[in-house]
């Protein structure tokens, strides 16, 4: 048997590392880190999702699910490849500060008052801003997620649409909890309070006591969910590639019918409403 050549085996063990070197940087990149809120992880919708996105694009999503506020922090630090929430203005200004590439719509559902079944402070009706007025008057207890997410982003709008600020006035009806959407939920349920919620985690919502919708379908009350790749010009650490391509499916035709398609006891939770681009 001839001597293999010194120069020959160590370009053979060039070439094997390069080619593991190469698989590693594949499996890194095909894994994702997606900045979201807690009522798109807490509504089931990923679970629904994220299979599909592995199969059609091979990319392996990771969910940080928080508050709109703190998801759009992560990816100002450079912590998450890609977020995605629902806070218009906010997205608009992460976008506007270099923070994030593009905005881009994706979907869109609704916010609604939740209370006591009897509806003490006869908040009931499609009027957010006089339910809210009611339940002021009546000093109602009152959950708030006090969490900067954009349910507590849009919930503070409300108040100030009723020339109010009960966080301000720090009257003991009204609960500042700091929590996610479902433990706020939780939280309303155990005190039989008024919560502002997402529709889509209130359906998805199992522990709801004496709980029912009080006000819903005011044009005030529209929830609208954009996605935004974090900059890879500010963290060159970014799976911009991967991050786009899962971007790229959410606003895809399948991407955008398999969000129609996420239903809980026949009711549809998000509306696809993505631009074709």
């Amino acid at each position: 048997m001839k001597r293999i050549s010194r120069r020959l085996v160590l370009s053979l063990c060039a070439i094997s590392l390069g080619a593991l070197t190469s698989t590693a940087s594949f499996a890194q990149e095909s894994t994702l880190t997606v900045a979201s809120t807690t009522s798109t992880e807490q509504s089931g919708l990923f679970g629904h999702l994220l299979p599909q996105v592995q199969k059609a694009t091979g990319i392996t999503v990771k969910v940080v699910a928080l508050g709109t506020g703190q998801a759009l922090d992560v990816g100002r630090r450079g912590d998450a490849d890609v977020v995605f929430v629902h806070d218009q203005v906010a997205e608009e200004k992460f976008v506007a500060e270099g923070a994030g590439v593009e905005r881009i719509a994706v979907m869109y559902n609704d916010f609604v008052l939740v209370g006591p079944g009897d509806d003490p402070a006869k908040a009931a009706g499609k009027d957010i801003v006089g339910g809210l007025k009611a339940v002021h008057a009546n000093k109602a207890a009152f959950v708030s997620r006090g969490d900067k997410s954009g349910t507590h982003a849009a919930e503070l709008r409300y108040w100030k649409m009723a020339n109010l600020d009960p966080a301000i006035e720090k009257q003991a009806w009204y609960r500042d909890t700091g929590f996610g959407m479902g433990p706020a939920l939780n939280t309303a349920a155990a005190m039989n309070a008024y919560i502002l919620a997402d529709r889509g985690t209130w359906l998805s919502f199992k522990n709801r006591q004496n709980l029912k919708i009080i006000a819903e379908g005011d044009a005030k009350l529209f929830n609208q969910y954009g996605v935004i790749l974090v900059n890879p010009k500010k963290h060159a650490h970014v799976k911009a590639e991967a991050g786009q391509k899962f971007i790229n499916w959410l606003v895809s035709a399948e991407g955008q019918a398999m969000i129609a398609g996420y239903k809980i006891g026949g009711e549809q939770l998000f509306f696809p409403n993505a631009v074709k681009r």
